[in-house]
């Protein structure tokens, strides 16, 4: 045994290679939600492979975490509807719902939330949290398998958007590239408070807004403007802004 190998088996063993299961596990969840033909084919080996990754995490009550999870998956494929109709609707680009269902990162990012955020109540945080590392890795788009998020979400774009453990979306709600949802206490006795922000219905969340604050609220029918930096709530119905004086001139030839 070599000098190296010697003195890393002094550390602690963790279930690294896990991830590469996951993976798997998580693309294989979203297939299933969507293609009769592979979920036919394939429900068993999706369900074995979640029970070898709890038996590995020494996660207890794998079968029952399963069927409760499996049962849940009606729902989510509805509430995905929802959410892929919305952008359809919403997004002068999508030529299809197919489109968005194939190619639509912002939909991807959502599907696999609400595959992790059922595992989430279910306390499997590590895989949920997994799941979410793994489509964040793919789509640029980080959500907490803990946010808790209605009907008819709207990602567009999507890349670096930030959206925290506690925060709270309701129904109808659209977001664009580089918002963040986040917290301001930081400090580790705060994790079992709510750190993050309320976006009431209707609301849309234009390009790097920031919102900041588990107390604060972003009022229904609102509208946040790109670019704004948000610590205190929002009255419904409100337009919120960032002002900066841009000049335009002409060169002289």
């Amino acid at each position: 045994m070599s000098k190296v190998s010697h003195h890393l088996n002094q550390f602690q063993t963790f279930n690294i290679c896990l991830k590469d299961p996951v993976e798997t596990f998580t693309k294989a969840l979203f297939y299933m939600l969507f293609d009769e033909e592979y979920r036919n084919h394939n429900c068993q080996f999706v369900k074995d492979t979640f029970l070898k990754i709890t038996k590995k995490l020494k996660l207890e009550d794998g079968e029952e975490t399963w069927i409760q999870f499996e049962n849940q998956f009606s729902t989510i494929r509805e509430k995905l509807d929802l959410d892929a109709m919305a952008i359809e609707q919403g997004d002068p680009a999508a030529r299809s719902l197919t489109e968005i269902y194939l190619a639509y990162p912002g939909f991807h990012a959502i599907a696999i939330h609400r595959l992790s955020h059922a595992l989430y109540n279910l306390k499997y945080f590590v895989i949920s949290r997994m799941m979410s590392e793994h489509v964040h890795g793919l789509t640029g788009i980080d959500i907490h398998p803990g946010a808790t998020i209605g009907d008819s979400f709207y990602i567009d774009h999507g890349t670096g958007i930030v959206i925290g453990e506690t925060a709270i979306i309701k129904n109808n709600v659209k977001i664009y590239q580089g918002v963040t949802l986040g917290g301001i206490q930081i400090k580790k006795e705060f994790s079992d408070t709510k750190r993050h922000p309320t976006i009431e219905d209707n609301v849309t969340i234009y390009a790097n807004a920031t919102v900041l604050g588990g107390d604060i609220v972003i009022g229904a029918n609102s509208t946040i403007g790109a670019n704004v930096w948000i610590t205190q709530s929002v009255p419904e119905n409100s337009l919120v802004t960032y002002q900066t004086e841009i000049k335009i001139s002409t060169r002289n030839k």
